[in-house]
């Protein structure tokens, strides 16, 4: 079995100094890091990039340079499953379509996003749809969180609320 943490709109050091120590913790545990932007900094992905291997995209408030060296959509395969990654767009109605859009054609099983810092963990159309909320800034959720993933022969999330 693979465990991936996967975060989002972490936004440090505007909303925090730092992420959360139970998040690190969750880190050392896991096989790979999943981010879907809005680090803001280089500093944090050079952080997780020492504790694990870590895939990321670009976000809307990340720095220039940041931005520069990051994606904005990543299709990531991982024990033979596929999970797309982005940082999600816009206005929170219409969120799920518009990151299920991006995605058509590549053939995800999961799709991976943020932006809007509400955690959820359904599926839409058979894809599973995961936005770890985030671990820093409560803006537009009642929770701080972050997600897992873990991948067997299927692809199982669930949200971790701090």
């Amino acid at each position: 079995m693979m465990r991936i943490l996967v975060l989002s709109d972490t936004h440090i050091p505007r909303m925090a100094k730092d992420m959360p120590k139970a998040v690190y913790e969750e880190a050392k545990k896991c096989d790979l890091i999943l981010h879907a932007g809005d680090l803001t900094e280089n500093k944090l992905l050079e952080r997780l990039k020492n504790i694990k291997k870590t895939i990321a995209v670009c976000g809307n408030m990340d720095s220039p340079d940041l931005s520069a060296s990051l994606k904005k959509k990543e299709v990531v395969e991982l024990k033979g499953h596929k999970i797309g990654l982005t940082h999600g767009w816009g206005a929170p109605d219409g969120m799920i379509e518009r990151v299920y859009d991006e995605f058509k054609g590549d053939g995800v099983e999961c799709i991976v996003f943020g932006h809007s810092h509400h955690a959820l963990n359904e599926s839409f159309r058979d894809v599973l749809l995961l936005n770890p909320g985030s671990p820093t800034d409560k803006v537009f959720a009642k929770f701080n969180s972050y997600g897992i993933i873990e991948i067997s022969k299927k692809i199982k999330a669930e949200i971790v609320k701090l």
